[in-house]
């Protein structure tokens, strides 16, 4: 096989937009202006969406940190109030927290799904946490029976970040019914994707009603009076529309998902003392992208197993780095000690590309580099 032709055109990330997807969006642009039409395919995919996660409610916004920071307003979040997350993940999982001038208290993730457990949140719960949020770190899954039952006994709010996790079940129940709200991201690099995009899944009529509220600066539908001053999340039309488009090939797409990473999980069999997403017994993980973690036999960090793929044009990401770690929280000298397992992780991690048109062949090619980087090692 001509190996040029194996490589090009590997992209790390990127969705699967076809046909289909154009006929619907095409509909929002002609007739998606006026009257009952201007927000029919937002209403459509947040009922859609929310019937398949077994949710009431859903809320539409621009992106997923909006929907986070949404249901953090919504819940009443403020100044006094200490939230519990993870050192890893992505910082948009935790900047409504620093929005809303709350305290962010980072807690350490668990060895083998790289999420929070209910030790690593049990160990920061003071008296003003107000909430914690579980980030299902690249489609993988927390005990959450666990972490439920710590949330009820301390009276904290367990909120769920599924930005990662379509698709993803844990015995039987589907990412995106846990705690009480659950967000997803659209993002051009997700499974399901809007360009930029979110969703906030709600069972409480009363907190719906609210976020809905905040969404559109603070008015009931329909008025021009407004009671408060809040935010501008609305979602639009032909983004909802592409949304609901990828929606009606949500199980292709997420089979595509489970086909990469069951084919590099197949592929690096061969290779002793790496970690990849776990899939327990009673988990389905939708492994939005494949994560590896190198074994402490490697000796090796991350930067320089990336620097031997970048040799082949093989593209990868870091695993996230530890958030207390950067220069925008700049809390390392604290959190370091504290969160051992999150830093040590973050620092043997890479993630492997999850684009959504790699086909077979590409999958093939960039695991037999990998494995030969790795044997030289």
């Amino acid at each position: 096989m001509n190996e040029m032709l194996t490589t090009k055109n590997i992209f790390m990330s990127g969705p699967d937009v076809g046909i289909s997807e154009e006929k619907i969006v095409i509909d929002a642009i002609r007739n998606g202006w006026y009257g009952k039409d201007a927000y029919s395919y937002v209403e459509l995919f947040e009922k859609e969406f929310s019937k398949f996660h077994d949710r009431e409610y859903a809320l539409m916004t621009p992106n997923c940190t909006t929907s986070m920071h949404l249901l953090l307003a919504g819940l009443g979040i403020s100044g006094e109030d200490e939230i519990i997350a993870p050192e890893c993940t992505w910082i948009g999982s935790v900047a409504g927290v620093k929005y809303l001038g709350a305290k962010l208290v980072f807690a350490d993730i668990d060895k083998e799904n790289w999420c929070l457990n209910a030790e690593t949140i049990k160990s920061k719960i003071t008296s003003k946490t107000k909430a914690v949020i579980v980030v299902n770190l690249y489609g993988n899954m927390p005990d959450y029976e666990e972490i439920i039952k710590l949330c009820k006994s301390k009276n904290i709010f367990l909120i769920e970040d599924a930005a990662e996790s379509l698709g993803s079940m844990k015995n039987g129940i589907r990412s995106g019914k846990f705690g009480v709200g659950s967000v997803f991201s659209f993002h051009r690099t997700k499974t399901i994707t809007t360009g930029e995009g979110g969703i906030l899944l709600l069972d409480d009529k009363k907190l719906y009603e609210r976020c809905k509220f905040l969404r559109d600066h603070g008015r009931k539908p329909g008025s021009f009076y407004n009671t408060e001053v809040t935010f501008k999340y609305m979602p639009f039309n032909v983004q909802a529309a592409l949304g609901y488009a990828q929606f009606l090939r949500i199980d292709e797409l997420l089979n595509k998902k489970r086909f990469i990473y069951k084919r590099f999980t197949k592929n690096l069999e061969r290779i002793n003392d790496i970690q990849l997403n776990p899939e327990p017994e009673n988990t389905v993980n939708g492994a939005w992208a494949t994560a590896l973690i190198l074994g402490k036999s490697y000796k090796l960090k991350n930067e320089k197993l990336m620097e031997e793929l970048n040799k082949f044009n093989l593209p990868s990401r870091p695993f996230f780095y530890p958030l207390s770690s950067l220069p925008a929280f700049n809390e390392s000298k604290l959190y370091k000690k504290l969160n051992p397992v999150a830093y040590d992780i973050s620092s043997r991690g890479i993630v492997l590309p999850c684009a959504l048109n790699l086909n077979i062949d590409q999958i093939d090619h960039y695991s037999e580099k990998l494995v030969q980087i790795l044997k030289k090692i």
